[in-house]
């Protein structure tokens, strides 16, 4: 078992523990979403793999947030970001803005990048390094206001 889904497990157990209802709830979306990748392809789930899910529900909660608050619904808005919260607790440290402008530069002198065509090459470079721990979307912007 992998020690994503590991901690995952011990975190449920100290929620039931705790009474914590809220992050019980989330513990359990985030194991039954794995579980349901591992019974569609019949397959146990690496760390790699289970850090790619947690990322995607990361993903899809800030997509609801935004849509939440944007349709004047604050009190969901408010859930989907608790549950971003400790989603994130499994995830690795984030990189800070410096650390990130430094692997950007790392990247384009390593691809030899120079216009935006050159933007796959670049963001190919990066994205082994930046997963989980920065949000691809952002780096992308980023990458693209350095070569436009």
């Amino acid at each position: 078992m992998s020690e994503l889904k590991t901690a995952l497990t011990n975190a449920m157990k100290d929620a039931m523990r705790a009474q914590d209802k809220d992050r019980l709830g989330v513990i359990r979306m985030a194991t039954a979403a794995i579980k349901q990748i591992e019974v569609d392809e019949r397959i146990e789930l690496d760390d790699a793999r289970v850090l790619a899910t947690l990322e995607k529900m990361v993903k899809q909660r800030r997509e609801s947030v935004a849509a939440f608050e944007q349709g004047g619904r604050p009190e969901l808005a408010a859930k989907e970001a608790a549950e971003i919260v400790v989603l994130q607790s499994f995830l690795p440290a984030q990189l800070s803005d410096a650390e990130i402008d430094s692997l950007i530069a790392e990247a384009l002198a390593t691809t030899g990048a120079t216009t935006a065509r050159d933007m796959g090459k670049v963001m190919n470079e990066l994205r082994p390094k930046l997963a989980g721990r920065a949000d691809t979307g952002a780096v992308s912007q980023k990458v693209k206001a350095r070569l436009g």
